[in-house]
């Protein structure tokens, strides 16, 4: 696609930016617990503050054919954002067929029943809007932002893709030809391609749905057919396999009369069963080296199984995050950037490149990495690692550190949901309808936070940050500096 990035890489939010609070969407009835009789936890919590003044607001409702639909008004500014999230990721695509999810991403601009090819995105800009799409781990989004008079035109657009697509072996070839030239641009012909972001996953996860090649190999992308696409389209491409959020200036009445209109007529399918993503626990340390041809100096990652989403530890992972990886204040930044001078950044997050710590719905990877000088050896950075680490399972992490973490997740949540696209928000609420059917979560992220203890925070770092639980790759570089 030359008019928009397309690859989950490319989405507008920084995905270091982690807890983009807003940047996954989630509301609508209390899903998860609060920390309460935990070993770690009950002795030393204290009462939560109460809960943000500011609530976002949220109708949710599911359409006969099994559509969700999020409704989230906001009159900041003349525009509307259209959100159309489908469950089906990396971890969703058959077998054989890696990379298909990917490649269906390409196909739904080709055109449709009413659309011709391209005409879909030439709508959206000539009325002034942009869009994108993306294939994350557990679905595939697209979305538009337009001024806010234009929105009964794009509800119809993104429905007419919806209701039928131009599913012809035209395009299915062009489209092949066009994301396997994308696999050797972004990731065979490029130093570091695919590094850590789509080595990292194949390597510390054991389960083929979390393990494959999620951009696609080049002979399964060869391997599709006319009727593989066509019957992916009907079952995952269908209403009731799908959510769709509406935020920005508008009136919620009529926003719902037009989704009637256009949507409550598309027939839904029956749908497979969820694959099971579980991983087992890891309990010995994995390392891996990958030569690059391409790299001129050495580089490593680093990443540890997460907790299962929306547990207590859950919420204590995400801070850590906070308190070792992310910003110039973090902990890892100061000890390998400023003290040492190895690197001149470390980066990373979980869901990293792919996402945020919200929009994913399964096993999941807090990852850091780090391209640093040839000088340096390797095990004297995971040296450093474990330093940091090993400090705060020692000492502990004391309220005005919590508090810290506390601040710069809150300011990355109201900066997402605040967003003048509003792309922020309609991420959480769609992504929480997909995942949880509770869009209003979105309100209580803040208060799940206020929960965590330093008691649970060392809980966490001793079952989750042990070196037995790490997967650790380094790239050897191979191209003359």
């Amino acid at each position: 696609m030359r008019h928009f990035k397309i690859f989950g890489r490319s989405l507008m939010w920084g995905p270091a930016v982690v807890l983009a609070l807003g940047a996954c969407s989630q509301k609508t009835t209390a899903v998860v617990t609060a920390p309460t009789e935990t070993s770690a936890t009950a002795a030393t919590s204290a009462p939560a503050p109460a809960g943000p003044a500011f609530q976002i607001p949220v109708e949710y409702y599911t359409l006969p054919n099994g559509l969700q639909v999020v409704l989230s008004p906001d009159h900041t500014a003349p525009t509307a954002t259209v959100a159309a999230y489908y469950a089906v990721g990396f971890r969703t695509e058959p077998r054989n067929r890696t990379g298909f999810a990917h490649l269906f991403e390409h196909l739904m601009f080709q055109g449709s029943q009413n659309l011709g090819k391209n005409e879909f995105i030439g709508l959206i800009q000539k009325n002034g809007g942009a869009l994108n799409g993306s294939t994350r781990f557990d679905f595939t989004n697209y979305y538009e932002v337009v001024p806010a008079h234009k929105l009964e035109t794009i509800l119809w657009a993104e429905a007419d893709r919806m209701r039928g697509l131009a599913i012809t072996q035209t395009n299915l070839t062009n489209q092949q030809g066009v994301v396997k030239n994308e696999v050797r641009v972004n990731v065979l012909n490029q130093p570091y391609g695919g590094f850590p972001w789509l080595l990292m996953p194949q390597k510390a996860n054991k389960n083929w749905n979390n393990a494959h090649n999620f951009y696609g190999d080049l002979k399964d992308l060869d391997a599709a057919t006319l009727a593989d696409t066509k019957e992916f389209f009907k079952t995952y491409y269908a209403p009731n396999n799908a959510v769709l959020a509406v935020v920005g200036d508008f009136d919620p009445a009529e926003a719902k009369a037009w989704v009637e209109k256009y949507y409550g007529n598309i027939p839904s399918a029956p749908q497979p069963p969820k694959p099971d993503l579980a991983e087992p626990r890891q309990e010995q340390e994995q390392r891996f080296v990958q030569d690059d041809k391409l790299a001129t100096k050495p580089a490593l990652a680093f990443a540890y199984h997460m907790p299962e989403r929306n547990t207590p530890e859950y919420y204590a992972m995400i801070m850590l995050d906070q308190i070792l990886l992310q910003g110039n204040d973090s902990r890892l930044y100061q000890a390998l950037v400023q003290k040492r001078g190895y690197t001149d950044n470390v980066s990373g997050g979980i869901n990293s490149d792919l996402g945020n710590q919200f929009n994913y719905n399964g096993p999941m990877l807090w990852m850091g990495s780090l391209i640093y000088d040839p000088t340096v050896l390797a095990d004297s950075v995971t040296q450093v690692l474990d330093q940091e680490i090993s400090r705060l399972a020692k000492n502990g992490i004391n309220q005005a550190t919590m508090d810290l973490a506390m601040v710069k997740i809150r300011s990355a949540f109201y900066d997402q949901v605040s967003g003048s696209d509003n792309f922020g928000r309609a991420d959480l609420l769609a992504s929480f309808a997909l995942f949880d059917k509770d869009p209003s979560r979105i309100n209580r992220l803040e208060s799940e936070f206020r929960q965590v203890t330093p008691a649970l925070m060392q809980a966490t770092i001793r079952e989750y940050l042990r070196p037995t639980n790490r997967t650790i790759i380094t790239v050897n570089p191979l191209a003359k500096s």
